[in-house]
């Protein structure tokens, strides 16, 4: 697989290079240097338990998802602040509709929010103001269907270019029995959330696969997961067009890992464990650096300019 040795790492000096990250343990969004100096709290909610992260440099806003604490009672939401906590702003509230939403990208051209809702067995979209949700990708829609673990989703990526979307469906815990879909960004004419005939299993018997980011540039689909060895507590690669025949290992030993961020210019990635580790390295695994070790019980994290 070919590595990004032709981007260009980014050298404007009116930009400062953060990584925003959330400690599910405490309710807090924190955010550090890229080396994990100059830790800062951004804000603390105690009982909150907050999984995706995204940066709109551009408008200097935060998004994130909050799980909730009762799956009956869809107590989910997804939430918006500026880069320093102020104007904090609940987009979609606790009880509307979202179950444990969990990681979120942006469709900045068209506006859009995505995420996974996990015990909603979901894939979703709204508006980056919270209105026109829309569900995608739907698994069942009965807590007996949301008691199978292998319906949930958790981990979702976008090739805009290709108008496709990918997401993790992980499984019980350490079964062999995650997988990595992909599906057209928007629900075939004539076909429903429920019954899509496009939906491609990309590769299955995984231990636990959480989030998903891609390199378009080289065609990329990166993953970590937080099962066992050998294929869990990793982060993982795959070309996206040949994903079963390409899948590699690119580095192990995370604590449960979950968030992943990749600074594609730089040739570098950032990611997180529930043991409350921070980590950086290469795309292709080497260089590994831990940046933090035991600060938190840590899930989504975003590499940003601002």
């Amino acid at each position: 697989m070919s590595e990004a040795e032709a981007r260009t790492p980014a050298t404007s000096t009116d930009t400062t290079e953060r990584l925003f990250f959330l400690d599910i343990n405490d309710g807090r969004i924190l955010s550090s240097a890229i080396d994990g100096t100059d830790l800062k709290l951004i804000v603390q909610r105690p009982g909150r338990s907050p999984d995706g992260i995204l940066v709109d440099s551009e408008n200097g806003w935060i998004y994130w998802t909050e799980m909730g604490t009762d799956y009956n009672a869809h107590d989910g939401s997804i939430e918006r602040m500026d880069l320093d906590g102020g104007n904090h702003i609940t987009l979609i509230p606790p009880g509307s509709t979202l179950v444990t939403p969990k990681q979120i990208q942006m469709d900045r051209d068209n506006g859009k929010l995505y995420w996974c809702d996990r015990e909603g067995m979901r894939v979703m979209r709204a508006n980056i103001d919270g209105s026109d949700i829309e569900t995608l990708v739907q698994n069942g829609d009965s807590p007996e269907d949301s008691a199978d673990i292998e319906r949930w989703c958790v981990g979702i990526a976008l090739d805009l270019p290709l108008g496709q979307i990918y997401w993790t469906q992980k499984g019980p815990p350490d079964a062999g029995l995650g997988r990595i879909f992909r599906a057209g960004i928007n629900i075939p004419v004539g076909e429903t959330a429920t019954n899509r005939s496009d939906i491609e299993v990309l590769l299955d018997k995984l231990p636990e696969p959480i989030d998903l980011e891609l390199d378009l540039a080289t065609r990329a689909i990166y993953w970590t997961d937080r099962g066992n060895l050998p294929r869990g507590n990793t982060v993982n690669r795959a070309e996206m067009d040949n994903i079963a025949a390409t899948s590699e290992v690119v580095l192990e030993g995370l604590d449960e890992g979950i968030g992943l961020s990749l600074d594609l210019p730089n040739n570098r990635m950032f990611f997180t464990d529930i043991g409350g580790n921070l980590y950086s390295a290469s795309l292709d695994g080497s260089g590994e650096r831990e940046l933090l070790h035991h600060a938190g019980s840590f899930t989504g994290i975003v590499y940003a300019e601002i």
